[in-house]
């Protein structure tokens, strides 16, 4: 991978500049540690989470930690106000970051779940994207990174609501680029695979919440493959790599001055980014069936 600018490291050593980055979904994971982590190297770090709670032990570790809940417009609005009173009206980076997944048969999800999950993992990001777009034309420059993951390039069971929520993502940051490059703006698609974090675990009050898996024609296939795999902690899968590595790659993206339009992060995806290529459906359909 090639390395930031020489300008751009030589201005962080010196201390010419702080350039800063709003992150959501911050309260654990990838975004805190992504936070951590470009707050080391010398970024002015907004790391918003969705609960109170999480903001305020943000705050006590050091960080301006803004209330950002993508299912509430009022404090996308007010987080984001927060940010540019902050800086002064600016800002060079935006990562969004904040999603969770609601497990189950395809069959199984009523709707209304699937209109909550989408509100969080695909409007509120265009919402506050739209926001932040104005600040960063008017400024000069802007990056803004949409965290995408692999299962917005194939598709696995048993992830529906998450799958279509991250393919959105996908159509959403495709037509975005497209339309920013008369812009000064760089728009940025991350895909991971597994990365530890606590999505797993997260998941499942939203499966218990929507999903009655005694009732599904599917119950014995939920009992043999996942109910298991939500509930018991099994430790790492295979191929995970801990949350830095997507801090790596989001450091290129953010500090590069010619930064790609798409970073596979995990083994995992970038086999699955070529299977899609290579494979007729029937094929591809076959190896996702065993996941």
């Amino acid at each position: 991978m090639d390395e930031p600018s020489p300008f751009a490291v030589l201005a962080y050593k010196a201390g010419m500049t702080q350039r800063s980055i709003l992150i959501t979904g911050c309260s654990s994971g990838i975004g805190y540690a992504v936070a951590h982590g470009l707050r080391d190297m010398g970024w002015r770090v907004f790391a918003s989470c969705r609960q109170e709670v999480d903001c305020a032990r943000m705050r006590a570790e050091g960080f301006d930690s803004p209330r950002i809940d993508y299912s509430d417009p009022q404090t996308i609005e007010s987080g984001l106000s927060e940010v540019m009173d902050t800086t002064g009206g600016t800002l060079d980076a935006l990562f969004n970051n904040g999603a969770y997944a609601v497990p189950g048969a395809a069959e199984d999800l009523p709707v209304q779940a699937l209109r909550e999950i989408f509100e969080v993992n695909v409007f509120g990001w265009h919402d506050l994207t739209c926001r932040v777009i104005p600040v960063m034309r008017t400024q000069g420059h802007g990056r803004i990174i949409n965290h995408g993951s692999v299962l917005g390039l194939v598709t696995m069971p048993w992830r529906m609501a998450y799958n279509a929520t991250k393919f959105a993502i996908e159509g959403m940051t495709d037509t975005l680029r497209i339309e920013m490059r008369d812009t000064p703006i760089h728009v940025i698609t991350l895909n991971t695979g597994p990365v530890t974090s606590k999505i797993r675990v997260n998941s499942i009050p939203h499966f218990e919440k929507w999903v009655n898996w005694q009732r599904s024609p599917r119950r014995s296939q939920y009992e043999a493959r996942l109910i298991k795999r939500l509930y018991e902690d099994r430790g790492p899968d295979a191929f995970e790599l801990p949350p830095q590595a997507v801090t790596r790659k989001l450091r290129h993206a953010l500090e590069h001055p010619n930064p790609r339009p798409r970073y596979l992060i995990t083994t995992p995806t970038y086999l699955m980014d070529a299977a899609r290529r290579a494979l007729p459906t029937r094929a591809l359909d076959w190896l996702l069936a065993r996941g």
